[in-house]
């Protein structure tokens, strides 16, 4: 979820890159956040630096959003750049699938938030006007050399969005077998060679634990045939987007995440979900196809009352960048954007 400070159309390179297809979300969530008016609340699930919510405050006056992030600093940042708004905004350190939790009224705000409680119960009384997740690793996560996420310096194996829990890369690497350390690469990041590579993660922590991500992008080069490499990108891509995937249980979130957001939206209410690899599309695709589905047993003639669709599909397909958003954004290149919307109540 690639971000920085925008206004209109002036950027600014002081809280990171600029929003990913920040003008279409904006247009997505609008009808909710207008059918509802005043009491309008939108959840940015993936809050990062801010960056949507900061324009969708500025675009929508009457609006407040609850925003999420498991990461301290992300939270922290945000929270200043959003403070001139006030109690329109109320933040909360959590994993994003603990939003029903926070609307429970089970997770205390995060410090200095004012009012969030006021903003928990419109949502209880009369729905999300809107949700948005723009899912995977930030550019601000990406930028901290010291979390381990990117493959082009030499960092710690940590990956961990939060840290103060969980266990990290190097976790995995050295203790998980050869069959997990393999699933993992082929699951979550369609390594080709993952049974190689995991059975020289294995041989090679025999010698001495992996603890930096120097160490690991060499064994990769290694392991890795040099015809492969040429292609596809750089040759460490794929597994350290699927370590991160396990570290952080981003599908299991995701999965998660999907029901409880669709049951919270009111009427008009639209969800958006941003995806940057193929698991994560699916996973929305699936449920968004499911919900738009009739329950009227098949071969009836006519629509059982009480049956008919709850939920309408508003992106045709998975919506793509534009080739000018990529030209100014290139971190926007594998986005796919799904969007769906209440039609009926519960």
């Amino acid at each position: 979820m690639p971000d920085s400070q925008v206004t209109g159309d002036r950027k600014s390179g002081e809280f990171g890159h600029v929003p990913v297809l920040l003008h279409r979300v904006t247009e997505l969530l609008a009808a909710g956040i207008e059918a509802l008016g005043d009491d309008a609340v939108v959840v940015d699930g993936t809050l990062g630096a801010g960056g949507h919510t900061e324009y969708l405050l500025e675009t929508f006056p009457g609006l407040r959003v609850i925003g999420l992030d498991r990461d301290e600093n992300a939270l922290r940042g945000a929270e200043d750049r959003l403070e001139r708004f006030g109690d329109r905004f109320a933040g909360f350190r959590v994993r994003f699938d603990a939003l029903d939790d926070v609307l429970a009224g089970s997770v205390e705000p995060a410090a200095g938030t004012s009012n969030a409680s006021g903003i928990v119960e419109c949502v209880n009384e009369h729905g999300l006007a809107g949700a948005l997740f723009d899912l995977g690793v930030s550019s601000m996560q990406l930028d901290q050399v010291d979390r381990g996420f990117a493959y082009r310096v030499d960092a710690p194996l940590d990956m961990r969005m939060d840290s103060s829990q969980g266990i990290t890369a190097a976790d995995i690497l050295n203790t998980y077998s050869h069959g997990d350390i393999a699933r993992i690469l082929s699951t979550y990041g369609d390594e080709r060679f993952a049974g190689k590579i995991a059975s020289a993660v294995v041989k090679e922590r025999e010698k001495s634990p992996f603890t930096t991500s120097g160490r690991l992008v060499e064994l990769l080069y290694d392991a890795i045939p040099a015809a492969s490499r040429r292609t596809g990108g750089h040759p460490a891509k794929r597994t350290f987007q699927a370590l991160r995937v396990e570290v952080n249980r981003e599908l299991e979130a995701l999965e998660n995440v999907l029901p409880i957001v669709c049951g919270a939206l009111a009427v008009q209410g639209r969800a958006v979900f941003m995806s940057y690899q193929s698991l994560e599309d699916r996973i929305v695709k699936k449920e968004f196809a499911q919900r738009v589905k009739s329950t009227t047993p098949p071969g009836l003639p006519m629509e059982l009352p009480g049956h008919e669709p709850r939920f309408a599909l508003i992106t045709r397909g998975a919506e793509k960048a534009s080739a000018s958003e990529i030209e100014d954004n290139p971190r926007a290149a594998p986005v796919r954007v799904r969007c769906i919307e209440r039609i009926r109540p519960v």
